[in-house]
């Protein structure tokens, strides 16, 4: 399978580097095809322009200042996101993938004025994070992240597309061996996947 691994953090020795690591070495000893995209690494540029703005709905050039990414995108069979949860969201540079990559015509397309997803090369989707608080607490703010993973981006894959949320919660008071363990359970569900 073609797995596009998406990661955003900032800090290649984080705890959520290592994830990306595990996922990428795992996905690879699996005999999957990986596209490993460090966003930072890469550069990426999260802001959409005015420009882009503007031409958001022209499906005729819509895709060119992020061709590259789209073109990623679409080879892709499975998209997996490496992601820290900051303030029950996703990190900027990830949000900006989505508001610069995931276009009318990419993402989506509009039919008779309703959104209908076109991401059906996407049939696996995987999200591999770390909250800094408890799930207890995750849950009192309803958990953004998890409902914008497994209900709004699986919205625009195939529709047999299964959502895996993997999230090592309370990441303030983590030990290393709590880390240990969740690294070993990431390395084992991506293998199967």
């Amino acid at each position: 399978m073609r797995v596009l691994v998406l990661h955003a953090h900032p800090v290649p020795e984080s705890f959520n580097a290592a994830l990306y690591r595990t996922v990428v070495e795992s996905l690879g000893a699996a005999g999957h095809e990986v596209d490993a995209c460090d966003l930072y690494a890469e550069g990426f540029d999260a802001v959409l322009s005015r420009e882009e703005r503007a031409g958001y709905h022209d499906l005729s050039g819509n895709t060119r200042p992020v061709a590259g990414y789209v073109e990623r995108l679409q080879a892709a069979e499975a998209l997996v996101l490496c992601f820290p949860v900051w303030n029950f969201g996703y990190p900027a540079i990830l949000k900006g993938f989505f508001d610069r990559v995931f276009l009318p015509g990419v993402s989506f397309k509009l039919v008779d004025g309703k959104v209908r997803p076109n991401l059906w090369n996407i049939r696996r989707l995987v999200a591999v994070t770390s909250y800094g608080g408890t799930r207890w607490r995750a849950l009192l703010m309803g958990d953004p992240p998890r409902k914008a993973v497994c209900r709004v981006l699986r919205a625009v894959c195939h529709p047999a597309a299964r959502p895996l949320y993997l999230a090592h919660y309370d990441m303030n008071r983590a030990t290393p061996q709590s880390r240990a363990a969740f690294l070993a359970d990431v390395a084992q569900k991506i293998r199967r996947l």
